[in-house]
């Protein structure tokens, strides 16, 4: 089974995907850390130096082309889900797993996070938490597409385990 993590960025889409990958005992990949490595640098510098357009277009390429072991948990970029077919790719494909969390919650992450993501360079406090939130509101559409949704704060291993597997 494919189980794909979609959210906004700072949900914590990584950190529950390999929770998950290692209670499920299954394969866990970062499609950033992909594109990172077959782009040959990071995501922020090619954001930067390529524009947004060429970033999507590659990441939707790079989603739909990855070869996926049978059994695996995806992290997605933030905003994949929202860009061509990709969130409807990725339903009829395995499973879709959304971790829901407020702007305020989202914002605290973000600004604590150690790594620079080009959408939010240089916003903090309320500017962050009103960016957030606009952004939120353009994406949620595409994330509740997903074929579960949960609470990024109650959530848990075992109970993430249980809404995918019931047998896990």
């Amino acid at each position: 089974m494919k189980i794909f993590f979609v959210g906004f960025m700072g949900c914590g889409k990584t950190t529950w995907g390999r929770k998950l990958a290692n209670r499920l005992e299954y394969d866990f990949i970062d499609l950033d850390k992909v594109f990172e490595e077959q782009v040959g640098t990071t995501i922020t510098e090619y954001f930067t130096e390529h524009g947004q357009d060429a970033f999507r277009l590659l990441e939707s390429k790079m989603l739909k082309e990855t070869p996926y072991p049978e059994n695996v948990v995806v992290s997605t970029g933030g905003g994949l889900p929202v860009f061509f077919d990709n969130m409807d790719w990725m339903n009829a494909n395995g499973e879709t797993l959304y971790i829901k969390l407020s702007p305020a919650t989202l914002a605290e992450r973000l600004d604590k996070g150690k790594t620079t993501r080009p959408l939010i360079l240089g916003k903090h406090g309320d500017e962050l938490v009103a960016f957030i939130t606009e952004k939120l509101a353009e994406r949620e559409s595409f994330y509740e597409q997903a074929t579960h949704i949960v609470d990024g704060i109650t959530m848990t291993p075992d109970s993430l385990a249980e809404l995918v597997n019931p047998s896990a």
